[in-house]
């Protein structure tokens, strides 16, 4: 046979093609290490099954040693106080420089000031009925107010200050009885509810989501 009788394979050909076998049994080759590798890692789980858990444990009792907050913190009562007939807010606190004035911290890290339980929504210092410090002249004068009140729904407070603030473009005015337990509200920031007040006429109950904190406030119109 001749020599130009003989077929040469093109060298474009053959190159990519030893590359592609090349490859092939790389991976061939290393999938048994893999394998072993994964067998590895189970047996070792299985030895040492408490370390593996041991996150999940950690962060669980961390929720579980994490007190829960008992007042505000983004809780809403699902309901209004119930009447309070004649039974006072609490025993009034003697103080030589000030008028008696009643005290609402029930527990040591409880507000002094009205509020209700995140636990059992119970209303810390209702006032009583017709409450001498909440009497009005003329109860609604300014009307009642027409706007969704209740748990169901959550007013943003849009500006103002204690004797006048703006929720959705409705004022209202807080009892000067009252000053003193919305000291620290944010009146251009804090989320509040409104539910009726059942004792005394002309006014509403506003509750701080935030604080969980409540003051009377009467309607002032638009």
């Amino acid at each position: 046979m001749r020599v130009e009788d003989e077929e040469v394979l093109d060298p474009s050909f053959t190159q990519p093609l030893m590359k592609i076998l090349i490859r092939s049994l790389c991976v061939v080759a290393l999938v048994p290490a893999l394998a072993m590798a994964q067998g590895g890692q189970a047996q070792h789980d299985a030895q040492h099954p408490q370390s593996a858990r041991q996150p999940a444990q950690r962060q669980s009792a961390a929720r579980q040693q994490s007190p829960r907050q008992d007042v505000g913190g983004g809780h809403i009562p699902p309901r209004g106080p119930t009447s309070a007939r004649s039974t006072p807010r609490s025993a009034p606190v003697q103080n030589n420089n000030a008028p008696a004035r009643p005290s609402y911290r029930d527990r040591p890290d409880h507000p002094d000031a009205p509020h209700v339980h995140v636990t059992n929504n119970v209303w810390v210092g209702q006032a009583r009925r017709n409450d001498p410090h909440y009497h009005l002249d003329r109860p609604w004068e300014h009307g009642h107010f027409t706007g969704p009140i209740g748990a169901q729904h959550v007013w943003r407070l849009g500006g103002g200050g204690r004797d006048r603030f703006n929720i959705g473009g409705f004022y209202f005015a807080v009892a000067p009885y009252d000053y003193d337990y919305a000291g620290d509200w944010l009146w251009d920031n804090d989320d509040i509810v409104l539910y009726d007040d059942p004792d005394n006429p002309g006014w509403y109950l506003a509750y701080n989501v935030r604080t969980g904190t409540y003051v009377h406030v009467q309607y002032l119109g638009t």
